[in-house]
């Protein structure tokens, strides 16, 4: 089932091109219904939610928001979800969402944030970075968003670890107030949601609890910014509603490449490939190896694993129409299809493969080594498991506490600063032809007195 292409030959080449210019998917289709059901919920707020959530998911919420709390208090009921877990999921969720917090706990204080940076109400220059440059004040100051959506599936698998890698990085970050919005939410991702420190629970989906979470409802207030993946019509809405709020990106089908040599075992090649092949009909599962044996193992090792798998059909429609191998004739070349490719995660099956990884500059997610599965990042390794699809790697970036945070540029001159640098600043206004600019600088050096010497 899964083609191979020898470098040197017409196919492997159409093959590579088209691969390359894979992406979220033609939503041409979709967007007029999208943009008919972000209309309705803008006008309509509650009531058109709910008539959507008949309409598609054929069912009425109890309650269609609830806010953190004991499910006998009319909450979500997170905790009491958490403890009718079977006790072995339950540890697994606590101990990811401690890895996950802690992941993202460094990455705050490695970066421009600190934990001064996250507490509201802070001094304004403790946050971010400030210095003093010939009398004039430079800065940058970093605060959290106020409120923050985020959007996991209830489709044809629920992701509670969705909920775990979108919602602790914007707790890491500061962030207050956390929606999720997610049909009939299970008590794994109930459980999810208390252990992430979400606020307040949307029991809705598709393009109408984006737009929801957009625009707000009455009993909703509108967020900052929407993260999470969905399926087509919630990939359309967020990019619809991008302007009005903030988004994480636009979500593509779920992808994978395996880079692998002489070295690597067949049997965990084709394994990585299928953990990524079963997520949806449409997900890419790719290989690029410098051995057409290895890749004729690999194929063998995907066909003798479907009859175990449960979602075997999904699994079969995926390598039918997205899988490939790609032979090409050195490592090198391994690295330039990897950063053609720019996919969303990149399973190292190769010898040093922390020498190959250098010379790669696009991917999402590296799996360094034959002992790392690609499952170890979507649940418990730590960074989140929302990654650039579609090529958008080549500038996007994992979900991360940079994603949930705003940033203020500071600038205050003193007498003496402005003195010096405002003839120059009139100078530059005036050559634009911005006479009200270069006014506002003189008005300010007449009543300061020109010399710069008399600070």
């Amino acid at each position: 089932m899964l083609p191979i292409y020898i470098e040197g030959s017409p196919e492997f080449e159409s093959t590579l091109s088209a691969l390359r210019a894979r992406g979220t998917g033609d939503l041409a289709n979709v967007t007029p219904a999208v943009t008919e059901i972000i209309d309705n919920v803008r006008r309509g707020g509650t009531s058109a939610v709910l008539g959507y959530i008949e309409k598609f998911e054929r069912r009425t919420p109890k309650a269609l928001v609830r806010h953190a709390g004991p499910e006998s208090q009319g909450g979500f009921g997170g905790a009491e979800a958490l403890a009718r877990l079977a006790p072995e999921v339950r540890a697994g969720i606590e101990v990811a969402a401690a890895r996950i917090a802690r992941y993202h706990e460094r990455q705050r204080d490695a970066g421009d944030l600190g934990p001064a940076d996250v507490a509201p109400g802070g001094p304004p220059l403790q946050a971010g970075f400030s210095y003093e440059e010939e009398g004039v004040l430079l800065g940058m100051r970093v605060r959290p968003l106020r409120r923050v959506g985020v959007y996991a599936p209830g489709g044809k698998a629920r992701y509670p670890s969705s909920v775990l890698m979108s919602a602790i990085p914007a707790r890491v970050a500061g962030v207050r107030e956390i929606v999720l919005a997610s049909p009939s939410a299970d008590d794994a991702t109930l459980a999810a949601a208390h252990l992430s420190g979400v606020t307040t629970l949307l029991d809705a989906g598709g393009a109408q609890a984006i737009a929801a979470m957009a625009y707000g409802l009455p009993e909703l207030a509108p967020v900052d910014k929407i993260v999470g993946p969905g399926n087509a019509y919630v990939a359309c809405a967020k990019r619809l509603v991008f302007g009005d709020v903030s988004i994480d990106g636009i979500a593509g089908p779920s992808e994978i490449l395996a880079i692998a040599d002489d070295s690597a075992d067949p049997r965990l090649v084709a394994a990585d490939m299928l953990s990524q092949a079963e997520h949806d009909e449409v997900s890419y599962a790719l290989l690029a190896t410098t051995s057409a044996k290895l890749a004729e193992a690999v194929a063998r090792e995907l066909d003798a694993a479907l009859p175990e798998l449960t979602r075997r059909s999904i699994v079969e429609a995926s390598l039918s129409t997205h899988a490939a191998a790609l032979v090409v004739g050195s490592r090198a070349r391994l690295a330039e299809v990897a950063d053609q490719l720019a996919v969303e995660h990149v399973a190292f099956h190769v010898e040093d493969a922390e020498a190959l990884l250098a010379e790669i500059g696009t991917l999402g997610a590296a799996l360094l080594g034959s002992l790392t599965p690609v499952a170890a990042g979507d649940y418990l390794a730590g960074p989140s498991h929302v990654l650039p699809t579609g090529g958008s790697a080549r500038f996007g970036s994992p979900l991360g506490v940079y994603d949930f945070v705003t940033r203020a540029s500071l600038i205050r001159y003193t007498a003496g600063a402005l003195r010096a640098q405002g003839p120059v600043i009139e100078k530059l206004a005036l050559a634009e032809g911005l006479q009200a600019h270069s006014r506002a600088v003189t008005l300010r050096l007449s009543a300061l007195g020109r010399d710069p010497s008399k600070a």
